[in-house]
């Protein structure tokens, strides 16, 4: 069986500021950005992995969501602890300087863990925990 991970979604609050983060802080490349009424849809993804890609989405869109569960997710996202995402380079803490000096916020500077990895982790606009490891 051959499967990859094609698409991760993460919320946003302001598709602006998502996309000047994704794409001027992590250097990501803009694959689509589509808007219906006030909302806003925004694919990003690594340079020379036209496969791997991150969806920007407008929070609790969903029709089938009530005011007391949008309101849960908003205030979840507000804490920092609703989306996440793992990503990997070969220097993290060149890329944590990179991305330090670019303003991003920074919840932990690069450290080697227990667990056997070394990494970092910062927030983008909307609270989504980003971790940055060390790859193999």
């Amino acid at each position: 069986m051959d499967i990859t991970i094609n698409a991760s979604f993460l919320p946003h609050l302001d598709a602006d500021e998502s996309l000047t983060f994704y794409r001027d802080v992590l250097g990501f490349e803009v694959r689509k950005d589509v808007g219906y009424q006030q909302m806003r849809w925004i694919t990003v993804g690594p340079g020379g992995q036209p496969d791997t890609s991150i969806v920007l989405h407008p929070p609790a869109v969903d029709p089938g969501i009530s005011d007391d569960e949008r309101t849960t997710i908003l205030e979840l996202m507000a804490k920092g602890s609703y989306g996440g995402i793992v990503l990997a380079t070969a220097d993290v803490d060149a890329a944590f300087a990179e991305i330090e000096a670019k303003g991003a916020d920074i919840v932990q500077e690069p450290i080697d863990q227990p667990y056997g990895v070394r990494d970092c982790a910062f927030r983008d606009p909307a609270g989504n925990m980003v971790r940055l490891q060390q790859s193999a």
